[in-house]
């Protein structure tokens, strides 16, 4: 079954065309890598389908209703962007972690958020931390594990092992494995020549166009 479906479209900003005329489908429970020159449009498509920009043309359907349609608030608990650069807030590691139960107005889960914290190989003591105190792998690791307190229909990674040491790396891609294991759709953007190796289902972007 379809769970994210563009159908020809196009973005431009000013002069510049991004993406020419793109379609494509992602099954529920696929595994989608995108891969392609930089610039060639692969975080554009990510940014897209994450509802955090409008198309200049064409539609994009979610569960085969059009995005448009949906509760942007509610498309983005289903639909998780998580960006290269992690963006965390606050002080510490717990008022990012707390925070998805925060919006949800529900009573925090202590023992969700150890078990996560645990996949990362972190301890729980690590929830008072500062976050000014993080190396980039550290806060790689909690970024996500924030987005996935409440899983995602659909898990957006633009590029997140970028910069990573390989131990890092290995904790990132085994949590990305949990949550595909779960039934979570992942869609993938990667220059990494590991990950594309590995890669099962892939997408070529080439100056703004699907060219394999």
């Amino acid at each position: 079954m379809t769970i994210i479906e563009f159908k020809h479209i196009s973005y431009q900003v000013k002069e510049k065309q991004i993406l020419h005329d793109v379609s494509f489908k992602v099954d529920r429970g696929d595994f989608l890598t995108l891969v392609g020159p930089s610039g060639s449009g692969k975080s554009t498509i990510l940014k897209l389908t994450a509802n955090l920009i409008s198309p200049t043309a064409g539609d994009i359907f979610y569960q085969d209703k059009k995005m448009a349609k949906y509760d942007p608030v509610q498309y983005r608990r289903e639909v998780s962007y998580c960006f290269q650069q992690p963006s965390l807030f606050g002080k510490t590691v717990r008022e990012n972690l707390i925070f998805p139960y925060e919006i949800r107005r529900q009573v925090v889960v202590e023992k969700r958020i150890d078990e996560l914290l645990k996949l990362v190989d972190l301890s729980a003591d690590f929830l008072d931390k500062d976050i000014n105190s993080l190396s980039g792998g550290e806060k790689q690791r909690v970024a996500l594990i924030r987005n996935i307190v409440f899983l995602p229909k659909v898990l957006l990674l633009d590029e997140v092992t970028t910069g990573l040491d390989d131990d890092s790396k290995e904790i990132v891609h085994q949590l990305i494995k949990r949550v595909h294991e779960q039934g979570t759709t992942i869609i993938l953007v990667t220059h990494d020549q590991s990950e594309i190796q590995t890669a099962g289902h892939i997408m070529q972007i080439k100056q703004g166009r699907i060219i394999k």
